[in-house]
């Protein structure tokens, strides 16, 4: 309840976007259950993991994770868990699992379909062929739509996206650590070939992040 409440006018948009496309395509994700684990301890234990047991994250787990990467945490400017330069929020976030692809929505705290297919080993072909990939439970993609920060702040809007993408990464990969999860950052894939296996249209992709159980 009091996270609903901190959420407050972006609980409204939210609803309307459940209303507007249609519920059967819109997973509502559970509030976030805090571990409480400390963040020294968290990021002491953090490495980059490339071996994942075939199993699945629960939904509490994928809501703790990408709450940590754009959770709403003042309702009243929708201010979020990594800082957005001027508050533009240029980030998207998408995770693929077994069941298939989803776009996060922070304002309703909901996965909306966007493709009922398993496409991780196409992230992972589109990352070079690292296999680790398709493994993962769960598979994070990062991607931006730099026009939103290149508003207000023209030529320098990549360097601050770039740095907002780092930010909602490092949250991930400690929340990995809180959730007793391994994850890994990987950079090295072709970014038109990953922008076709998740249909993207004017995002562009940054980040690949797998998060799952560790082998």
């Amino acid at each position: 309840m009091l996270l609903r409440s901190m959420w407050g006018g972006s609980m409204l948009i939210g609803l309307l976007f459940l209303v507007m496309v249609g519920e059967s395509d819109v997973t509502k994700l559970p509030s976030p259950d805090f571990t409480n684990a400390s963040i020294e301890a968290c990021m002491e234990k953090r490495r980059s993991v490339r071996g994942y047991k075939d199993k699945d994250l629960s939904l509490q787990q994928i809501s703790n994770i990408l709450w940590a990467a754009q959770g709403i945490t003042e309702g009243r400017n929708e201010f979020r868990t990594a800082p957005s330069a001027g508050a533009t929020f240029p980030l998207e976030v998408f995770v693929a699992k077994k069941d298939g692809l989803y776009r996060y929505v922070p304002a309703s705290h909901a996965l909306k379909l966007e493709k009922a297919k398993d496409i991780r080993k196409d992230i992972a072909k589109a990352a070079l062929g690292q296999g680790f990939i398709s493994d993962a439970g769960l598979v994070v993609i990062i991607t931006a739509l730099f026009e939103r920060t290149a508003g207000r702040y023209g030529g320098r809007a990549a360097r601050y996206v770039h740095m907002e993408a780092g930010h909602c990464a490092q949250n991930i990969h400690l929340e990995a650590v809180a959730l007793g999860l391994g994850s890994v950052p990987v950079g090295a894939f072709r970014d038109d070939e990953l922008s076709r296996s998740l249909n993207l249209k004017d995002e562009e992709p940054l980040y690949i992040i797998p998060v799952g159980y560790a082998r």
